[in-house]
């Protein structure tokens, strides 16, 4: 096993709970947790082309050949299909198999931890965003505008996690705190391990997000700036898996991302959050 498919490790420091339950499960298993989990909630719908090996196995954290034993493994057991050609690749089937993985089990154990990572979370981006106000400049707003770009463009879930990943590190990287870069990427690390894949629609929406915290940064509005970035990672609650219940849930997801801006366009309205 490649040592970045390892899913036993040290526990983040900054969270008081037992050894996540994720941590007991193998590589491979995750990923067919994650995948099975993401077709169960409705995030992922029948026939949907998965991205390539590559770039699942990059958005996922783990190596490439973990990818294809997962994949082969859901192909066996009626999640997704695969198809040869140059118009083929791996696609979840026309009628999935729902609830056959297991392991999923093990996410819905950790639901609690998930939560606490997104309070983290939450607060960490606030403060950083809140600092990254008074010191952002050209160079870093064309770096963020790069980002945004990115995701705008994205073709895949895969495509838009690798840029949503860079805007926020981009962000905590402005607040000039190089010394407390390693406690966020402690807690980003681990929330990163629970990530499924989402809707395209509701991704390109989250990215109007971005866009506002961007132009909070380019008026030096630190206040605006941190309740934007902690609302942006603190509707995770409703829309990360542990805020979904039951297959169909996907459109819920997007009605819910529809009321928020709906919220926001109204006078005196809270900004939406991803």
């Amino acid at each position: 096993m490649a040592p970045e498919d390892a899913v036993a490790g040290t526990p983040n420091p900054l969270t008081t709970s037992a050894l996540a339950a994720i941590r007991r499960t193998s590589a491979v298993d995750t990923v067919r947790a994650r995948i099975s989990l993401a077709v169960d909630l409705g995030l992922l719908a029948p026939g949907e082309r998965l991205p390539n090996i590559q770039a699942t196995a990059a958005a996922l954290g783990v190596g490439e050949i973990t990818v294809r034993r997962a994949f082969a493994a859901l192909e066996q057991e009626g999640v997704v299909q695969r198809r040869p050609g140059r118009s083929g690749g791996t696609f979840v089937a026309d009628r999935p198999h729902r609830h056959t993985v297991s392991q999923v089990a093990a996410y819905q154990e950790d639901s609690e931890r998930v939560h606490r990572l997104i309070d983290e979370r939450g607060v960490l981006e606030a403060g950083f965003a809140h600092l990254a106000a008074d010191r952002t400049d050209a160079a870093v707003l064309d770096q963020l505008d790069a980002h945004i770009a990115e995701m705008d463009t994205a073709g895949s879930w895969a495509e838009f996690h690798a840029a949503d990943k860079r805007f926020h590190l981009e962000l905590v990287r402005a607040a000039g705190v190089p010394s407390a870069l390693e406690m966020y990427q402690r807690v980003t690390k681990e929330l990163y391990l629970y990530f499924l894949p989402y809707p395209m629609s509701y991704l390109r929406d989250s990215n109007d997000e971005h866009r506002r915290i961007r132009a909070a940064l380019a008026s030096h509005d630190g206040a605006l700036a941190a309740r934007l970035a902690h609302d942006h990672v603190a509707a995770l609650h409703r829309t990360m898996y542990v805020g979904l219940t039951a297959s169909g849930d996907r459109a819920e997801a997007d009605q819910g991302q529809d009321q928020a801006q709906d919220r926001d366009q109204a006078p005196g309205g809270a900004e939406p959050g991803a």
